[in-house]
C-alpha cells in the first residue's frame, strides 16, 4: 500500500488529527503484514505531534525491526526525518520503560487539568 501523504493532509504534517488520519489508514495493513509506503513528496512542514500521532505510537504494537521492515518512509526531507528519528526514540523509550511512561502520563494529565 502507497499513501501519497500530500493528499491526506496538504503540505503540513503537524496536527494530531493529521497523524490520527495516516495511523488509520496504516495500522491495519501493518497489522497484516502488509508493506506500506508513506511517500512525503510535496510536503514542505512537519511538527513532531503529527509524526508521535501517526507513527510513534505505532511501537505500542510492532517491535522496531517490524516496522523498519514494513514502513517506508519516501521523499521526506531532511528536516521531516530529524524530527520523525526524534519522535521514534522517544516513542521507543516511552513505550518499553514503564517508569518513564508513567512520568509523562502523569505530567500531561496534571497540565491537561490546569488548562
Amino acid at each position: 500500500m502507497k499513501v501519497d501523504v500530500f493528499k491526506v493532509t496538504g503540505e503540513n504534517c503537524i496536527t494530531l488529527e493529521d497523524g490520527h488520519k495516516i495511523f488509520d489508514m496504516i495500522h491495519p495493513e501493518l497489522s497484516a503484514g502488509r508493506v506500506v509506503e508513506l511517500d512525503f513528496e510535496n510536503v514542505k512542514i512537519f511538527a513532531s505531534p503529527f509524526f508521535n500521532s501517526a507513527i510513534g505510537r505505532l511501537l505500542k504494537d510492532f517491535k522496531s525491526e517490524d516496522l523498519n521492515r514494513l514502513l517506508k518512509i519516501t521523499n521526506l526531507t531532511p528536516t521531516g526525518m530529524s524530527v520523525l528519528k526524534r519522535v521514534i526514540e522517544n516513542a521507543k523509550e516511552y513505550y518499553s520503560n514503564p517508569e518513564m511512561r508513567k512520568a509523562v502520563d502523569d505530567v500531561l494529565l496534571e497540565q491537561s487539568q490546569n488548562l
